[in-house]
Order: C-alpha cells, then structure tokens, then sequence
C-alpha cells in the first residue's frame, strides 16, 4: 500500500515537473508565434499614446525572468509633422506576463529604458511637456480623473477613479532635452525609477541627474498621483538635493492651469550668489552672501506664493516672520516683515541691491540693473543691528526696490545712547540718479558718533542733536555729493572738546604765521554748548553759525567746506561774553585752511563779518 501511494506521488511529481518544462519550452514557440514586433509596439502605444516604431525584431529572454528586449525604440506624434521622436531610447526591457503571453496577449508589468531622450515642447505652468499624445489608456484615464475632479472638485470620488495597473519604470543615462530652450536647460545623465502598482494608488519617483553642471537628486510621491495629473488637488512631496540648493515641499498640490500649493516647504543653499547663477535667475545679488535658508507653511500658485511662520537665515542674519513672492509681473516681487533678534543691515540688504555693498568705493557707477529684476518691499524690526560699524537697539527699518526708486528708512532705533530716523532714496531713471539723504539724531552721545566715524583729534563730547538733509544727482556717489544741496545742523549741549588746547592755540597764533592745527592737540577744551548750522549748495557747505560757548568766551567760525578737494575755508575769533550772554569785542582773530586731515591756522588781524 505505502510503495503504491509513493510511486503515485514520483508520478505526480514527475507530471508537474515535466509541465514546468513544457511551459518554458513553449514560451519560445508562443512568443515567436504571437508576441510579434507590432504586437509589443502596439500595447506600447496603447499606454502612451503615441505612435511607436521599433528598429528590429525583439529579443525574447524566458530565465530568469520573461522579458523582451526592444532596440532603437521610439514614440512619435501620429501626425506625420517631420518632428523628432517625443521619445527615444536605444534599448528597451519589458517585463511580460508569461501566462498572458500563453494566451496570446500582451501585459506590460515593468519596463527599463537605457539612453532615453525625452524632448520637452511645450511650455507648462511649473514644468515643460512634451508633445501631447492625443489618446491611449494614460490619457483616457487623466480624462476620466478629470470628470470626477469636475463633478465634485473639493471631495472627488477617489473610488471611481481607473484602477489599470501600471508596473515600474526605470530609466539609465537618459537625457531630458528643451527645445527652444538653453542647452543647459536639459538634464543628463539621468538614471531612476518611477513605482505605481495602479493607477489608483501611491506612486513614487527617484532620480539622479546633472542639470547645468551639478549633479541633483530628485524625490517625488503622491497618494492620488492621477488626481494630480487631472488637475485636482492631491497629496504630495517633492524634494530637490545639490551641491548648491536643496528644496522641499510637503502638502496639497493642484497642477492644473490655476496652479495651487499648500503646505509645508523648505529652501537652503551654502551660497545665494552660486545658486542664482547656477538657476539663471535674473537676479544678481548685490554681494556675495554665504548660506542662506528658509522654511515656512506656503499657500498661493505659481504666479503668487504666501509663506507664513516664516524661519529665514541669510548672511548669518536669523529672522521670523511672514513673505510674499509674486511673479505676476515681468519683475519678482518680495514683500513681508522680518524680526530679527540680532541684524546686520548692510549684509542683508545687499543680498538684495549692490546700494549695500561694502566692497566698492565711492567713485563706483550707482549700480541701478538690479531695479530691472527685482521689486522689493520690506518691513524689518531687530532687537539688535548694526549698520556697517554703528550698534543699534530697537530698530524698525524699512527696505523698498520698486520701479525706478530704491530706497531705505530708519523710522525708529536707539543709537549712540540715543534715538535716530535716517533715510536714502535713489531714484533710478536717467543716466544721473538722484539721491536723497536724511538723518536726525536726538540726545544722542557726541562722542560714540565722533569714534563710530573714526575720529581721534578735535572729538566732542556731551549730548548732541543732528539733522542732515541733502540732495544730489549723479552717475556715482562721489558726484552726487559733488554737487548735493540741502543742509546740514546740530547742537551741542555741556561737555566739552576733546583734544583742543586753547592755551597752546593763542600762544601759537600770536608767534605769527601759519601752523597746523595738529600741533595745538591735547588737553580738554570745556564747552557750556555749541550751535551748528550749514547750508549746502552744489556740494560747498556754507556755515551759517557755527557757535561754541565756552566759560565766559564764544568761539565762532564762518567760511565754506567744499566736498571737491575735501579743504577747508574759515575764518573766525574769540571773544568774551558780556554779563547780557553778547560777545563783545574779539580778542583774537584767525583763519583755517588746508585739507580736511591736515588742516593750519593763522592769526588774521582783525575781526571777520561773517554777514
């Protein structure tokens, strides 16, 4: 009884056996017979959509796997419009259903391209195209997906979407070229993997590539990934990696005509100035700022984006807030409010505008390309900034690029122990620009304003009240204040000058001739306040007072300080005051000349009238 059921199982045994090699032998014959080169280009096009051309008969592989190997594969437009191929490759694996093929039909389950060439014509809302296909089982079902996304746009049926299979495809050493674009536009080196099991479910996206030079390295998924491509919104991430950005979104996505975003995305680059020329942006920031990176919640299209709870980093400058990007007119717009715990206004800006750079001079053209490629419009508040070597406190600034007018304000900081509004307004048109300048200071310290201008000789001290206004046109700095007009005032309140030796200053005028002030330096001249008042006119600054009071004695000056030249022309004297607070007779007269850094006195001989 045992020896007859074991010699049913060597039987049993043996006919399955012998039908698995039946089954590989016949593969061969059924593929030869059935799964001809038309057969494989024809389920080929019924996916794509387009018209596909094999170059020679396929190769058919049975272990260890049943696929055919397709050369010289190309998809074409069905309308014989002499275009190249929308895409090519040299090679082509496609996985086959091998109980499929028995029955005599065809069902892709993967297919590997090597060398593809995608061609992209077709300019989209965020990414080119290629050639529209016109038809096939992908189009049919984006068709249908768009239906159910009209029918009920805020809640589609996702279970009536098409469920085909799809499979897996991978691509090596691929290209993606733009016509009509840039030869750098295009992708080399391609190599990745696209995984969608159906056309119902989450599909992925993995790939590797060198995109103007730079390797980069792309990730992509959506849950409802045929809802994405209906133009309904869906689920999805992206991320983009380089050696010189990286770039990320996680959220809702919509791809149709009115594109829409929502969610969480990310930014960063080691160089700002690398990464816009590497993305051929037109924007050239006015220095080279290192790293920079921002995060935030965004919402809006392509044409407008809002990024809330905003995380920015530039130039080592950390802030929070809320931007606007906005590409809807020829020129981008950024605009927002920033605060930041600490602020270094000058690097920051000139990630924006060269009018910030401190690599140039002052004989350096007004750089005003950068109002042509970008609009700016910025409301910064810092608990701590500096300003090239100023400190300040509590600063509320404001910075603007707009049509031809660039301008920023200090509307509120503490500074030098004091409060300060400033401002500089370029207005770009015309080969001359011109400029206007502001500041006021009050109650602040005279002293931290002489040492924060690096003044070492002739230094005041005590609480001083500015104010600046001036005007200028020019192509550079050094001729706009050439020829600036406005003025120019300040007091003083008690303290004193430091490094004037009144003393020394009448024992050497009265030896006769002239001498450099430099000589009468040291010791401290104590004041009860100084007056100050100057009216400029084409770059010439006309003192209209200039009044020190001393205990007792009142030193006035009179004259003219030119820009050009950087001299000096003044006369004045000193004299007592009389018990009503009037100077009565000078009791000594002189003249000051030479260069601002090295200027000489003389003793003149009578009193000068400054009217």
């Amino acid at each position: 009884m045992r020896l007859s059921m074991l010699k049913r199982g060597v039987i049993a045994l043996a006919a399955v056996l012998a039908l698995a090699v039946l089954f590989i032998a016949a593969l061969p014959w059924v593929a030869s017979t059935q799964i001809v080169r038309d057969r494989i280009a024809h389920e080929l096009s019924l996916w794509s959509g387009y018209r596909v051309v094999l170059g020679e008969a396929p190769v058919l592989d049975v272990w260890p796997t049943f696929r055919a190997t397709l050369h010289d594969v190309a998809f074409l437009e069905w309308a014989d419009n002499g275009n190249p191929p929308v895409l090519k490759a040299d090679r082509l694996e496609v996985g086959l259903s091998a109980l499929s093929a028995l029955r005599g039909n065809v069902v892709l389950s993967a297919v590997a391209m090597y060398r593809p060439v995608l061609r992209l014509t077709i300019e989209g809302s965020v990414i080119d195209l290629p050639a529209s296909p016109g038809g096939g089982r992908m189009t049919r079902a984006v068709t249908a997906a768009r239906g159910i996304v009209a029918s009920n746009p805020a809640n589609p049926d996702r279970s009536a979407l098409p469920d085909d299979a799809f499979g897996t495809v991978e691509f090596f050493d691929g290209r993606i070229a733009v016509v009509d674009g840039d030869d750098d536009d295009g992708i080399s080196s391609l190599n990745g993997k696209i995984v969608w099991p159906s056309l119902n479910r989450t599909a992925r996206l993995n790939a590797t590539g060198i995109w103007r030079g730079e390797n980069i390295s792309v990730e992509g998924s959506s849950a409802q990934p045929l809802l994405l491509l209906a133009g309904g919104n869906a689920p999805a991430t992206a991320s983009l990696k380089s050696a010189l950005l990286e770039a990320s979104f996680e959220g809702t996505a919509n791809l149709s005509k009115n594109t829409y975003f929502e969610g969480k995305g990310s930014l960063s680059s080691p160089s700002l100035r690398r990464m816009l020329e590497w993305s051929k942006t037109d924007i050239a920031p006015g220095a080279a700022i290192g790293a920079m990176s921002i995060a935030g919640t965004m919402q809006g299209t392509a044409q407008r984006l809002r990024l809330d709870s905003v995380a920015l980093n530039l130039g080592g400058n950390s802030g929070r807030g809320v931007l606007e990007v906005s590409f809807a007119d020829p020129v981008p717009a950024i605009s927002g409010t920033l605060a930041f715990d600490t602020l270094d206004v000058r690097s920051f800006l000139s990630a924006f505008t060269p009018l910030a750079t401190t690599n140039g001079n002052i004989y350096d053209q007004i750089d005003t390309g950068f109002s042509e490629q970008l609009s700016l419009d910025l409301r910064l508040s810092a608990a701590n900034a500096t300003l090239g070597t100023v400190a300040m406190t509590e600063l509320a600034a404001a910075a603007q690029v707009k049509g031809t007018l660039a301008a920023f304000d200090i509307s509120d900081a503490t500074v030098f122990d004091g409060k300060l509004q400033a401002g500089v307004r370029v207005d770009l048109q015309g080969e001359s620009k011109a400029v206007e300048m502001r500041m006021m200071a009050d109650n602040v310290d005279a002293r931290a304003i002489a040492s924060a201008t690096g003044a070492t000789q002739l230094v005041p001290q005590g609480r001083a009240n500015l104010s600046l206004m001036l005007k200028g046109t020019g192509r550079d700095w050094n001729t706009v204040m050439g020829n600036a007009e406005g003025t120019v005032s300040g007091t003083l309140g008690e303290g004193a000058l430091q490094g004037f030796d009144l003393a020394k200053f009448r024992e050497r005028a009265s030896a006769g001739g002239f001498f450099a002030l430099s000589e009468i330096v040291g010791g401290t001249l104590p004041m009860r306040g100084a007056e100050f008042k100057a009216r400029v006119n084409g770059g010439v600054a006309r003192i209209e007072k200039a009044e020190f009071r001393l205990n007792g004695q009142v030193l006035t000056l009179g004259g003219i300080i030119p820009y050009f030249g950087r001299a000096l022309a003044l006369s004045g004297y000193l004299a007592p005051l009389g018990e009503d607070g009037q100077p009565g007779d000078a009791d000594l007269s002189f003249f000051i000349g030479g260069a601002w850094d090295s200027p000489f006195a003389a003793q003149v001989g009578s009193t000068i009238d400054f009217e």
